[in-house]
């Protein structure tokens, strides 16, 4: 059973989503919510959101949440790298294809990066173009850059 609930927040309305005791979505909007989901506010998600607002106030650097994202072999090696990109640190797409033993697969990484369905607990707003600039967010290029401005990392 999928639950679901949303949450009024600083970077807009943010919808948490649970399965069988995993974190397993943020959504940006509404709009995107799948439709067999119960919208309900488990311990876990409650959990969530408080690691959440901790986070966007500049108390939590770390989340300690169970996380399933679902993707291929490929997404979960990226975003599982992503993880390991520290508080206020950024990286390039190809620092990270690079990290995951394949220096040619920038544009990979760049797609497996979009797909990703947790962000912020898998903090694919930390990677960046190798020119430094913001290239792509799932939440919209001005949610990446309040959270890398909230981490300092600009």
């Amino acid at each position: 059973m999928k639950y679901l609930f949303f949450y009024n927040t600083e970077l807009g309305r943010i919808g948490i989503a649970e399965e069988n005791s995993f974190i397993t979505n943020i959504y940006f909007s509404p709009e995107n919510m799948p439709e067999e989901a119960i919208i309900y506010e488990t311990t876990l998600i409650k959990e969530a959101r408080k690691q959440l607002a901790e986070y966007l106030e500049s108390r939590r650097k770390y989340f300690d949440l169970p996380l399933a994202p679902k993707g291929t072999e490929f997404q979960l090696r990226v975003w599982n790298e992503l993880k390991n990109i520290p508080y206020g640190r950024t990286l390039s797409y190809k620092e990270v294809a690079k990290n995951i033993g394949n220096h040619k697969a920038c544009r990979a990484v760049g797609m497996a990066n979009n797909k990703n369905p947790i962000p912020i607990f898998i903090p694919c707003h930390r990677v960046i173009g190798s020119n430094g600039k913001l290239v792509g967010y799932g939440g919209g290029l001005h949610i990446k850059l309040r959270l890398l401005e909230l981490e300092k990392a600009l």
